[in-house]
């Protein structure tokens, strides 16, 4: 009998483990070239939910999709849908970039936002466009990826003790 209550012990342990990573780790598959060359499209990465109090400028992040509209081509339309992969380059109190002044309208990032940028500018569509982001709609920060073309590799800030 106390075997039985042993085996029961662990499976119940296991299955709360699984779930306690099923809320902290987010798997996403990186869709476009905003990233490139630090993460490629269909490259796998592994995120980390976290609040905005966890990161730090040049993390990469998830983000859910913003809810800016955006002219192009004479046409106002929500620029993307789904999550986003970007880097963070200003946090709450922080200066703003100078890049980004022009769009933020004041010399620090917002109370309650995130700066962020695609590290392919040309392609990528970020702060720049969208203005602050708010915090509330970071997912969590990219841990690591797997390459669609096989490896693994941690990101820049991933294993430093967060």
């Amino acid at each position: 009998m106390s075997r039985v209550l042993s085996l029961v012990g662990v499976v119940l342990g296991v299955l709360g483990v699984l779930g306690w990573v099923r809320r902290a780790v987010v798997l996403v598959t990186v869709e476009g070239r905003s990233m490139e060359p630090a993460l490629r499209h269909g490259d796998r990465v592994v995120v980390w939910r976290r609040g905005v109090g966890g990161l730090r400028p040049a993390d990469v992040v998830v983000l859910g999709p913003p809810g800016a509209v955006v002219e192009v081509g004479g046409v106002v339309r929500s620029p993307v849908a789904g999550l986003q992969v970007k880097r963070v380059v200003g946090l709450p109190g922080q200066v703003v970039p100078a890049e980004l002044r022009g769009v933020v309208g004041s010399d620090r990032v917002p109370a309650g936002t995130v700066l962020v940028v695609s590290d392919n500018r040309a392609v990528g569509l970020d702060s720049r466009v969208w203005g602050p982001y708010p915090a509330g709609g970071v997912v969590g920060v990219v841990v690591f990826r797997a390459g669609a073309g096989g490896g693994v590799r941690f990101i820049s800030g991933a294993g430093s003790g967060r």
